[in-house]
């Protein structure tokens, strides 16, 4: 994976608006590569991977960044938010509220205002890889930041 002149995506101008430092990364997106796929190319750990989750709750759509090698619980989070049932996005919803393809979604920059989730645990890491808004992009950043650019709610949803 090589350092690359990066695309102005919603969640580039995001963080260049708030005046953050990130470090860009390009590779052959693969269909299915996952978090894997990234972790491998990267040369680290998947746990520092954050995926991008889009959720289904009970009509209102929820972003939950996870770490890559774990799962959410759905039925956990669905508890600490009080709904009675979380599903995965449909993926035509999920574009339309992000302004994302799947594999290319990233919490930054979403069309729409959507309430955010981050698995508690992520702020222990002092960086993380995470979708810059496009199929085969992935930024690194500061935990630190990530907290200055998103309003989230901590929950401990990782299995």
């Amino acid at each position: 994976m090589q350092k690359i002149d990066i695309p102005l995506t919603p969640a580039i101008r995001h963080i260049n608006s708030a005046k953050i430092k990130f470090e860009p990364f390009q590779y052959e997106y693969k269909e299915k590569g996952g978090t894997k796929q990234t972790a491998e190319e990267l040369k680290v750990d998947e746990h520092c991977i954050i995926k991008t989750l889009i959720f289904d709750a009970e009509g209102s759509l929820i972003i939950v960044l996870m770490h890559g090698d774990k799962e959410v619980s759905t039925k956990e989070l669905a508890r600490i938010i009080g709904v009675k049932k979380i599903e995965p996005a449909e993926q035509k919803k999920a574009m339309n509220a992000t302004g994302y393809q799947f594999g290319g979604t990233s919490p930054f920059g979403t069309r729409k205002n959507m309430p955010i989730y981050i698995e508690k645990s992520i702020l222990d890491l002092d960086e993380i890889y995470i979708n810059g808004g496009k199929r085969g992009l992935i930024i690194k950043i500061t935990t630190k930041d990530l907290s200055t650019l998103l309003n989230y709610e901590l929950v401990n949803v990782g299995i």
